[in-house]
């Protein structure tokens, strides 16, 4: 082998090598390009569906968080008109026991201013009467005689009028 040999090109072997070429890039794209690019066109449809689907989760999502949070204040609401018309039933409540207290009070000091005014009318009267005794035996003592039971009336009710004048 000479340094001519080397550099040689046959061209039944250049011609049979593009051949040999052509027809594997021929079968190759028979057999193994469609099949390859199928299984990239059906990863890319797998992709997108999931982003549809990861998308139409998210506004699902956002949608419930949105019902949530409108529930959410509907209870604060109710809450908060709860919470009001218990305040003005307790108010209502506390007025209707202060103004029955009141009412109570009110009956139990008229009773007894009734029950004073009773007694003090009793002790005038059984002051009244000890008096007029007193006022008899006196009167009988002073006059020295015995009085007739007009004269001891005229004067007991006379004794009695100026006590009650010096009230």
């Amino acid at each position: 082998m000479g340094p001519g040999e080397f550099l040689n090109i046959n061209f039944f072997t250049a011609l049979f090598t593009l051949i040999n070429t052509v027809t594997l890039f021929l079968v190759l794209k028979k057999f193994l390009w469609g099949p390859v690019m199928k299984m990239i066109e059906d990863r890319q449809k797998e992709i997108d569906d999931m982003y549809t689907e990861a998308g139409n989760a998210k506004d699902k999502a956002l949608q419930a968080q949105a019902e949530y949070e409108h529930k959410l204040a509907e209870a604060r609401q109710t809450g908060e008109r709860i919470v009001k018309e218990a305040t003005v039933r307790g108010h209502a409540r506390q007025e209707e026991i202060l103004r029955a207290a009141n009412e109570e009070a009110d009956a139990v000091r008229k009773k007894a201013e009734a029950d004073i005014a009773r007694e003090k009318k009793k002790a005038i009267n059984d002051a009244k009467s000890e008096i007029a005794d007193i006022a008899l035996e006196i009167a009988g003592k002073v006059v020295g005689r015995s009085l007739t039971e007009q004269d001891q009336k005229d004067l007991v009710n006379g004794f009695i009028d100026q006590l009650g004048d010096g009230e």
